[in-house]
């Protein structure tokens, strides 16, 4: 059987190999995935939600090998691995307390008529969750799927797939129908041909445009519904009536958390000119607090990025951006740490032209561009003059303000003094090429079951 080898960004070792499935073991899994689907549709909502937060206790006693996995794996320090595995257990049980309301039946009697509106599974559901916050981009579509009825097979990036076993462990510990939560490991022209598989039913995938283009070839000819989470390039607006001390502090976490590996970093921070040279100035302080380091070691807030792809790109922003005129405040060069790690320094940039690749294009690092403008129009402008659409922050001490300001914005969220994250109430939606993908919320649940109407004739 085929093995491929995961590297350990910091120390280059092999971190784990994981084992690529051949066909007859893939075409088995989906025969039981089609079963389990089955039998779990019939199954009642208070057995479902009991279930889910049997494993979510379960997953809450491994919360701590869980995250040192995902440092291992992927190079987030591991304070930010232990909030991952947190906020994983967390969004779970959000899921949960939600899942009675969003699957009610609505009831709309009248004129002898009976009108209900009932909420089915899909059947099998194909989860794809991306490697930069491994944990959370599975929590989210793996308990909204169950908690719908539906059976769910895991295809995780491969670079931490390991992390799957937790979730398929913990539902087994929860006492979980027999093949409910399945791990599948396999190359990527078996994983074609699993998307184009008559036993799966739905799709949700996080992770790059590339991906999604060969997700939609290899569904052609198949009305199979699909959700598609594909990162964002996300900007702040520093108003000039914001809290600046904390503005600052957060604009800086909201970038370089994760070395900035998150879909909805904070990648475009444009500041009133009236706070300009003031902001970079803080800005520049701050970041240089940032410590890069082992990410198994507490003290360290800045890891190595996952893939040595990323270095190379980054550089490539680097040289692009300064050849159009940009200034490199801060950092911009790949290191390393005492001869380990594949790092690039917080970087800061200023004298940004918005034709730049770096203000254009998904970063996927710990850089924060610097913009001045001259009024919210610029800013709303500017903010608004990407290709993708995930999230923005406003900055200021006016709610009225900061409304009238993100309702013009071209994107699924809008924070107001706060970035990078997500509530589990909320749905998470992007526009543009962030893509079609809505999860959380009640919209959810939505996504991951159909409706079905019951017309009956109750009067003659």
């Amino acid at each position: 059987m085929e093995a491929l080898l995961v590297d350990n960004p910091f120390t280059g070792a092999v971190a784990c190999e994981i084992a690529m499935a051949p066909w007859p073991d893939v075409t088995l899994l989906l025969d039981q995935a089609r079963g389990a689907a089955k039998a779990f549709h019939v199954v009642d909502l208070d057995t479902r939600m009991a279930i889910c937060e049997r494993a979510m206790n379960a997953l809450e006693a491994r919360q701590e090998a869980m995250a040192a996995d995902v440092t291992r794996l992927m190079g987030k320090p591991i304070t930010q691995s232990r909030v991952e595995a947190k906020k994983a257990i967390a969004r779970g049980r959000a899921l949960i307390g939600l899942a009675r309301k969003a699957l009610a039946e609505e009831d709309k009697p009248g004129d002898g008529v009976s009108r209900k509106i009932i909420r089915e599974p899909h059947g099998v559901v194909l989860v794809m969750p991306s490697w930069n916050s491994p944990l959370l981009t599975l929590v989210g579509p793996l308990l909204t799927a169950l908690l719908s009825g539906n059976a769910v097979v895991v295809k995780h990036a491969t670079r931490t797939s390991l992390v799957t076993k937790y979730f398929v462990n913990a539902f087994d510990d929860g006492d979980a129908p027999w093949y409910l939560v399945q791990q599948l490991d396999c190359d990527y022209a078996l994983l074609e041909r699993v998307m184009g598989d008559v036993r799966v039913d739905h799709i949700v995938y996080a992770g790059s445009h590339m991906g999604a283009m060969r997700l939609k070839a290899a569904i052609a000819g198949r009305f199979v519904g699909y959700d598609l989470f594909l990162g964002g390039n996300d900007a702040a607006y520093v108003a000039h009536d914001c809290d600046f001390d904390r503005t600052v502090e957060e604009v800086v976490r909201g970038a370089l958390a994760n070395a900035g590996q998150d879909c909805a970093a904070v990648e475009r921070v444009y500041v009133h000119r009236v706070l300009f040279d003031r902001f970079v100035e803080a800005a520049e302080s701050r970041m240089q607090e940032y410590q890069l380091g082992d990410p198994a070691s507490a003290g360290t807030r800045v890891g190595p990025l996952a893939k040595s792809t990323q270095i190379t790109e980054l550089e490539r922003l680097m040289f692009d951006a300064a050849n159009r005129g940009g200034c490199i405040v801060l950092g911009g060069k790949r290191r390393n740490v005492d001869g380990y790690g594949r790092f690039f320094e917080p970087t800061l940039i200023t004298d940004v032209r918005h034709d730049m690749q770096v203000i254009q294009k998904e970063t996927l690092g710990p850089v924060i561009p610097v913009v001045v403008v001259d009024s919210d129009e610029q800013a709303i402008a500017r903010m608004n003059d990407v290709s993708l659409g995930l999230t923005a922050s406003v900055w200021s001490k006016d709610a009225t303000h900061a409304e009238r300001i993100a309702r013009q914005l071209e994107v699924g969220t809008v924070y107001l003094n706060r970035c990078n994250e997500i509530d589990p109430v909320l749905p998470w939606s992007g526009r543009k090429g962030s893509g079609n993908g809505i999860g959380y919320g009640l919209d959810g649940f939505f996504r991951l079951t159909r409706p079905k109407s019951l017309l009956f004739q109750i009067g003659t």
